[in-house]
């Protein structure tokens, strides 16, 4: 009896770790298979998400379509853009006043995206949008802390 407790906890740790690992594969598996995906495609799941969420009529969808085409072209080449920096070996921590502009302009593209948003949509549909992003900007931010948390051990 004294032989199988210790066995069994082994066994469970042991199931605990493949299973975090499997998991933490999956994510990356999951992302990798999106980065595939067009520009267009990733486009159309977007929109689509958003008029499931804030049951947009077709003319918001089309207005959506082409604000998420933009945004995600734009991601897509500042992802690339990086990939490349990153493979030549050119990729740098920035300086003070480059995360400034960096931040400031990221801020500014919010804001334009925002101020289309509140255009393209009916006033129930911005709340629950400024809504869904409240929640998504507090997962994010939760996200965060669990990584800094688990790279302290």
């Amino acid at each position: 009896m004294k032989v199988v407790k210790p066995l069994v906890v082994i066994a469970l740790l042991t199931g605990a770790i493949a299973l975090g690992q499997r998991q933490g594969r999956h994510s990356g598996q999951h992302l990798d298979a999106l980065k595939e995906l067009s520009v267009e495609q990733l486009a159309t799941l977007k929109t689509k998400k958003m008029t499931l969420a804030l049951d947009l009529n077709d003319r918001q969808q089309e207005q959506i379509m082409e604000l998420n085409l933009e945004n995600v072209a734009f991601r897509k080449n500042k992802m690339e853009e990086i990939q490349k920096k990153r493979e030549a070996g050119e990729l740098k921590k920035p300086t003070a006043e480059e995360r400034y502009d960096m931040e400031n302009a990221r801020l500014d593209r919010m804001i334009a995206q925002q101020e289309t948003l509140k255009k393209i949509l009916n006033d129930e549909q911005y709340d629950l949008w400024k809504k869904m992003q409240l929640h998504k900007q507090a997962k994010v931010h939760e996200h965060k802390k669990m990584r800094r948390q688990s790279r302290r051990g």
